[in-house]
């Protein structure tokens, strides 16, 4: 279970942000039968959740993961080291490093569970990312009892989403409805795994929509909010509306106590949808920028009444508030400023940063936009054409090792002793690629990737793929020559640079 303090701002006590991945814990599947449908309630009668539930049902899933034991090379403290051995007669001098010296541990194998979603008949799941993430098998158990091995398609960590597979025919996909549709005050229902005892469906209402909950980073936000019973294990599941169609992937909870306590949080229809189309076509998610940083403008004013500071006159009192702008972002170039409040996109009007996030996760770079802003209070409108993360409207696809034009190994046990390192690749072969373009020869064993340390191939696999959707593809590359010269090559991935 991932588990994120937060301190709220209005709060006296701490709370948890706690995203609902499944307790490490034996897995069992309920079998549950699929009823024959009913017709929806008539408005203003009794809500009767039977026919949402029996249609949504079979459509979820548990995701069990395991991830294998691994050998890692760590740093502990030993503050002796030096002083036995301060001239190096038994090693080198100063492997201590100030009191800390490398040591190789064995990670325990680690099993958990959450949950998934069957999203077409032929066998893609959404799930979430810190599901799956990290994960060396993948599991999918149906509600019937069936077994599947699936494969991660693609990840995308700043929504928290993941779409995986299974080879499988006419499996049960679920509907898929317009969660833009929802209304607070709506019933849904979650359905999902919590703490591995089996699907399990909870009820409750729309409490809120475009809900950040200040997670932070570069994730992106945009949460329905429910009192629907959420816990750890129902990550990944569905949230339903009363016509058994999926309107949210269960995500995280918000409690003191890392259970549920009344409030749920799943990601929208409306982001799923664009995610699980960008992965399946280009293996990442081509994500629209307009290049700003900022807050809702009524969390802005609170924040300078807090400090005892006068509150300027924006002209509104709802919007985001700009409160950096990206040089050469698409903000800049459509003459967005520090200072600015945005008031609405594409006639849309704003008041809250996740609404923007929302609406921007179904464009791509390239797309223009429409924004209106107020500058001392006139309204001026800009037409923004969006970007990605490299700055440019380019379609980004994430690189395979394939780019480097290289084949690789993991240094021998002779290597290691002859050079006095734990770990390392050595380049076997150099054909033509990234690597011959930056100068980097065969022999030349690499150790670490832009700072991450790269013990097997897999790791430089993942380092590619990272660099090549960054805001600088390249590869930052230090390593050792077989002389024990230490060398560092700068190595860019798109092509022409």
């Amino acid at each position: 279970m991932k588990n994120v303090k937060n301190y709220l701002v209005y709060a006296s006590c701490i709370v948890a942000i706690a995203f609902s991945a499944a307790s490490f814990a034996k897995v069992y599947a309920v079998k549950a039968p699929f009823a024959a449908s009913s017709p929806a309630p008539a408005v203003g009668q009794p809500v009767d959740l039977t026919y949402a539930t029996d249609k949504a049902l079979p459509s979820v899933v548990t995701v069990r993961v395991v991830q294998n034991s691994k050998t890692q090379t760590v740093e502990v403290e030993d503050p002796f080291s030096d002083f036995f051995d301060p001239f190096g007669f038994f090693g080198q001098r100063g492997q201590g490093n100030n009191g800390r010296r490398k040591q190789q541990v064995q990670t325990p194998k680690r099993q958990g569970s959450g949950s998934g979603v069957i999203i077409s008949n032929d066998g893609y799941i959404v799930t979430n990312n810190h599901v799956v993430e990290g994960a060396d098998e993948i599991t999918v158990i149906l509600t019937d009892n069936r077994e599947f091995s699936a494969k991660i398609i693609g990840l995308d960590a700043s929504t928290d989403l993941a779409l995986i597979k299974v080879s499988g025919k006419d499996l049960p996909a679920i509907a898929i409805g317009d969660s833009q549709k929802l209304r607070i005050g709506e019933w849904v229902i979650a359905i999902g795994n919590p703490f591995s005892i089996g699907t399990t469906v909870t009820a409750g209402i729309v409490s809120a929509k475009a809900r950040s909950v200040g997670s932070g980073g570069n994730a992106v936000q945009s949460f329905i909010q429910t009192d629907a019973a959420i816990n750890r294990g129902n990550s990944g599941g569905a949230l339903v509306n009363t016509s058994g169609e999926l309107v949210g992937i269960n995500s995280m909870l918000y409690s003191e106590t890392g259970s549920y306590s009344g409030y749920g949080f799943a990601i929208p229809t409306t982001i799923m949808n664009k995610v699980v189309s960008d992965l399946k076509t280009y293996g990442t998610v081509q994500r629209a920028l307009i290049g700003i940083a900022g807050s809702d403008l009524n969390n802005y004013t609170d924040g300078l009444k807090q400090q005892g500071k006068d509150v300027p006159d924006f002209g509104t009192v709802n919007g985001i508030y700009v409160a950096e702008v990206t040089e050469d972002g698409a903000g800049a170039a459509a003459g967005l400023k520090k200072g600015d409040v945005i008031t609405a996109i594409d006639g849309k009007p704003l008041s809250k940063m996740a609404e923007l996030q929302e609406y921007l996760t179904n464009k791509r770079p390239g797309d223009k936009v429409t924004i209106t802003y107020l500058r001392e209070k006139a309204k001026k409108t800009a037409t923004v054409t969006l970007k990605n993360a490299q700055g440019n409207t380019s379609v980004m696809k994430t690189a395979d090792l394939d780019v480097l034009g290289g084949n690789f190994r993991e240094v021998t046990k002779e290597q290691k002793e002859q050079l006095n390192i734990s770990y390392g690749l050595e380049v076997l072969k150099v054909n033509s690629g990234a690597l011959k373009s930056a100068g980097v020869p065969k022999g030349f064993i690499i150790q670490k990737v832009n700072d991450q340390p790269m013990k097997t191939i897999d790791q430089l696999q993942e380092a590619v793929k990272a660099a090549s959707t960054s805001k600088e593809p390249v590869l930052f590359i230090q390593g050792i020559f077989s002389t024990g010269k230490k060398a560092y090559y700068a190595v860019p991935l798109e092509e022409g640079k």
